[in-house]
């Protein structure tokens, strides 16, 4: 079963909220990044930049250490608050498309190791240990681990009628998207959640592997008896949110090629009947709809790719996956591509129009061939784990993307 716990998050001032809170780091282009820091003294960016007020890029366990600095002058203007309570906050986004609701909570590093919460990617040692020195440092983590769990009944009704009541926030940021969130402290409720999650038996990672590896990482490092003043509760545990796999919205990679070589089209087709069937789709932009077909874009010309049913054989739930198809049977042994995290002729993107914008990249020479796919579903993705396989890289885009500073999770302040 699922260990799901309410903690004391440091949050953002009500009034405050819509300033602080921001996109991931990484989502922001260079010039918007220094914008929003420029005109916004209150978002969560000076945090994670702290070397922006004197004009300056800051690195490595200098950089950890002011990251710090900044968070406490964040506390001690009030600009972020400590809740006095354990809690849970139910978090909903509406969006044009789409929206979802789920919790934020703590999870433990003993579930992530008896695989009570299941993995699904290969993490990068190095990647690992920077992040766990970033949170040994820092003390706080701002970034929550998604993690997905089968829809349980009682749990939706229970957060649909607290969903019911006025939030305690309740704003829009810039991208359009509009942020609610409910700070639940109801006895009765808490106790109704955790209970309801021990019905769970397994969590599984939607997004966030490195940090829930670097969470656990830590909490070793802390077992060995380098306690760094975080208390016994905080490193045994780490923010996650959790949401109903109805929730979860999927999307799919496409991969563009290029360095092909002098390698005409026909000799590709040819190359690729021994798998496929191939039909020809002409210059209008063409999607897959179906698993195990895909599309290929190729000198003006978009082809549909079906799987032969006897040209391949599935073993094991990776084998059936798309990104695992393509990659086996067409990425290397046509294009020896081998490394599919290192190759620098491989290009992933991941878009809304994917087919139309793949053809622009291919028309204008930036790449020579694209690929395109239907998106991973829950099923797959639960399989695997439960298989203890990981995908090939960049297979699914997760969403929602969650703000960071929303909730933050202060080692230093747990009551767990």
């Amino acid at each position: 079963m699922a260990e799901v716990i309410p903690f004391q998050a440091t949050r953002p001032a009500a009034d405050k909220v819509a300033s602080v809170v921001s996109r991931s780091y990484d989502h922001y282009g260079s010039k918007e990044r220094k914008a929003v820091m420029a005109y916004n003294p209150f978002s969560f960016l000076h945090i994670i930049d702290p070397g922006f007020k004197f004009h300056k890029t800051v690195q490595g366990a200098q950089r950890f250490s002011m990251v710090r600095n900044r968070y406490l002058e964040f506390l001690e203007e009030g600009v972020l608050i400590r809740e006095k309570q354990p809690s849970y906050y139910l978090y909903r986004t509406l969006r044009e498309e789409y929206s979802t609701y789920g919790v934020f909570c703590a999870t433990t590093t003993a579930d992530y190791r008896k695989d009570v919460i299941r993995k699904h990617e290969e993490t990068l040692s190095f990647r690992e240990t920077l992040f766990a020195d970033y949170l040994q440092t820092v003390k706080f983590n701002a970034e929550p681990v998604l993690l997905t769990y089968p829809d349980q009944p009682d749990l939706d009704v229970l957060f649909k009628s607290i969903m019911a009541e006025v939030p305690e926030y309740f704003f829009t940021t810039t991208d359009r998207v509009t942020h609610q969130l409910w700070v639940i402290q109801n006895p009765q409720h808490i106790t109704q959640i955790r209970e309801g999650f021990k019905a769970v038996e397994t969590l599984y990672i939607a997004d966030g592997h490195h940090r829930s590896a670097s969470s656990d990482l830590l909490a070793r490092r802390m077992e060995k008896g380098n306690k760094g003043g975080i208390s016994e509760g905080a490193y045994g545990s780490f923010m996650s949110y959790l949401i109903p796999e109805s929730q979860l919205r999927i999307r799919s990679f496409s991969r563009l090629l290029s360095g092909i070589g002098d390698r005409n089209p026909d000799e590709i087709l040819i190359g690729l009947d021994r798998f496929f069937r191939i039909q020809e789709k002409g210059t209008t932009p063409f999607e897959p709809v179906e698993k195990h077909q895909f599309s290929m874009y190729l000198k003006g010309t978009f082809y549909s790719l079906k799987l032969r049913k006897h040209s391949y054989s599935f073993s094991d739930p990776l084998d059936a996956l798309d990104t695992q198809i393509l990659y086996k049977t067409v990425l290397e042994p046509l294009f020896g591509v081998t490394d599919l995290r290192h190759d620098s002729r491989i290009h992933y993107m991941c878009a809304s129009m994917n087919a139309l914008k793949m053809k622009k990249m291919v028309d204008k020479g930036v790449y020579d061939i694209g690929f395109g796919m239907t998106p991973v579903n829950v099923e797959e993705l639960k399989a695997i784990s439960d298989a203890g396989l990981k995908m090939p890289p960049k297979s699914t885009f997760i969403e929602p993307k969650l703000p960071s500073g929303l909730t933050i999770y202060d080692f230093q302040n747990p009551d767990l």
